[in-house]
């Protein structure tokens, strides 16, 4: 099993302390979605990318609890084919 903490930058770790309860639900949705980039943004802000057939979509939050619902949200009604209320 590799560790948590892989492929995260210096700025990550740093935030990542607040929200250590995270790291295991970031590692399974890493697992699951290796197409998805999540990693900290500007401002301490954590930043995912999802790539798509005509562009991407882009979700800025300020914890990772955030970002991770988000993407949850985002994925399920992607794969329900639910309009997605996409915009952040």
């Amino acid at each position: 099993m590799t560790s948590p903490y892989a492929g995260l930058t210096r700025p990550a770790l740093r935030a990542i302390r607040y929200e250590s309860d995270q790291l295991q639900r970031l590692q399974e949705f890493r697992a699951a979605h290796p197409d998805v980039i999540i990693g900290t943004g500007e401002f301490g802000t954590w930043q995912a990318r999802i790539p798509e057939d005509n562009g991407e979509t882009v979700t800025t939050r300020y914890t990772l609890k955030a970002v991770l619902d988000k993407l949850d949200s985002l994925l399920d009604a992607a794969t329900s084919g639910e309009p997605s209320g996409r915009g952040g």
